[in-house]
């Protein structure tokens, strides 16, 4: 198994609404970010049941309701609160001048570019 770390900057985050959620590209791999009230969380991009668009569904508080069929994951930990496929979460966090910062740990970093 990798154990490097490998991290990301993806600009700023006032390019996310707050509420909202938008997809990035690293690599291979697609990732939603959400900027909500409560932080910043970052998970797969496409919803497990039937490959809804997350960052396109409803956020509240630290939830996202998948647009396809109303399943609904917990952000912070990507289980599911509806449904039965749990959600790949990322680190994530805001730097000190509000840029996001990616992090693929473990096998995660056989991503990077």
């Amino acid at each position: 198994m990798i154990s490097e770390k490998t991290k990301y900057a993806l600009g700023s985050v006032t390019q996310i609404p707050l509420g909202e959620g938008r997809n990035f590209r690293i690599g291979d791999t697609e990732i939603a970010i959400f900027h909500t009230r409560q932080g910043i969380y970052a998970t797969q991009a496409e919803c497990p049941h039937r490959r809804g668009p997350l960052a396109d569904g409803l956020v509240g508080g630290t939830q996202v309701t998948c647009p396809f069929h109303a399943w609904k994951f917990d952000l912070k930990t990507g289980e599911p609160q509806m449904g039965s496929c749990a959600l790949q979460t990322y680190p994530v966090h805001l730097t000190e001048s509000g840029d996001i910062e990616l992090t693929f740990l473990g096998e995660a970093a056989r991503f990077a570019s």
